[in-house]
């Protein structure tokens, strides 16, 4: 069985134990999100804002022991969850930040 990106990282997330997702959805990023609806075992909160999902999966990790996962799409989606990340970092928290990319021709 042939599987789209989308679905090869839904599997890889699965096997890590993931099972809750905090993201905001946007343009580069909705190909993942159609697919998240094939897989219920991965809870997804829909977050206002990329840096609220930045600093909600980095409280969900700290209270759970469990990596959290955030998800923005390209640009200043992900720039969104720089401090976030750097926060997380410097505490040592296990994160995943999941973003989208344009397409190589559309850059620049």
């Amino acid at each position: 069985m042939k599987l789209t990106g989308s679905q090869i990282l839904c599997e890889s997330l699965l096997k890590e134990g993931v099972d809750v997702i905090f993201g905001y959805p946007g343009g580069q990023v909705l190909p993942l999100y159609h697919t998240l609806t094939q897989y219920p075992a991965l809870r997804h909160i829909l977050v206002r804002h990329e840096q609220v999902a930045v600093h909600a999966a980095d409280a969900y990790s700290r209270v759970t022991g469990r990596v959290g996962v955030c998800l923005a799409t390209s640009g200043p989606g992900a720039t969104n969850l720089v401090t976030g990340l750097a926060n997380a970092y410097i505490d040592s928290v296990p994160m995943v930040a999941i973003t989208g990319q344009v397409p190589r021709t559309m850059i620049g």
